[in-house]
């Protein structure tokens, strides 16, 4: 019972430093939801969701790998394939996100028009489209495939501490005690990376400039390739 008291502390410790040391957690989500203006309910919500996808796919992996008794190592392997692939998606992700943002800036570019009135007066004003070109995914019957990206994304990325953390108990032929370690580490994982996500979006949100949101979405699209080249390269 002490040893499982024990793992339970350190799969808590794990998932709350891990969650914390890993910008992917969370910034994604704090960029998009400023950029397209979420609310902060579907922010938590796409935010949750994500977080179970990323817990989960660790888990049944790892609970395969108990089942069929296979060695740590080959699952850390396979752990580390996974985390690779879900990088360079996010790069790619974040590539496509910048270069759809910077479009959406071009096009946004304030402009003069000029309206006459008889008997001969006129006057000009500058706007802009930011509105009209900006939410253009997010109108009502339009599918907005932007949560369903980041929830593959997540699904993908492996939580790598979760494997040997598993294997101990399953080692011991405790199930109770797997579980329980299981469950320990999700909440703790997802709860950082709800509580973290919702702080942060909090904070961006002063970031209400006219001049800087117009770039919104192309400084999220950075952010997260940034993120992911991070991930990749310098093993974050």
């Amino acid at each position: 019972m002490a040893n499982i008291n024990a793992l339970l502390i350190t799969a808590a410790s794990i998932g709350f430093i891990h969650t914390l040391l890993g910008p992917d957690h969370y910034l994604p989500f704090v960029m998009i939801s400023w950029a397209r203006k979420w609310s902060g309910a579907k922010t938590f919500i796409i935010t949750f969701l994500c977080g179970v996808g990323h817990v989960v796919s660790s888990v049944v992996i790892g609970l395969f790998g108990v089942a069929l008794g296979i060695a740590v190592g080959k699952l850390e392997n396979i752990e580390s394939a996974r985390g690779g692939l879900a990088a360079w998606l996010l790069i790619g992700f974040g590539i496509a996100y910048f270069i759809w943002g910077l479009r959406a800036a071009y096009r946004n570019q304030p402009h003069r028009h000029i309206h006459f009135h008889p008997p001969g007066l006129e006057h000009e004003h500058e706007h802009d489209h930011h509105e009209e070109h900006t939410h253009i995914h997010e109108q009502p019957g339009k599918a907005n495939i932007t949560p369903w990206v980041l929830f593959i994304i997540f699904a993908f990325g492996p939580c790598e501490p979760l494997i040997p953390i598993l294997m101990y108990p399953a080692a011991q032929n405790s199930i109770s005690g797997m579980l329980l370690v299981t469950a320990v580490f999700a909440a703790a994982t997802i709860g950082t990376m709800l509580v973290v996500v919702m702080l942060a979006r909090n904070g961006v949100k002063l970031l209400e400039f006219p001049w800087l949101y117009r770039y919104s979405h192309a400084i999220a699209g950075a952010t997260i390739m940034v993120c992911g080249l991070a991930i990749q390269f310098l093993g974050l």
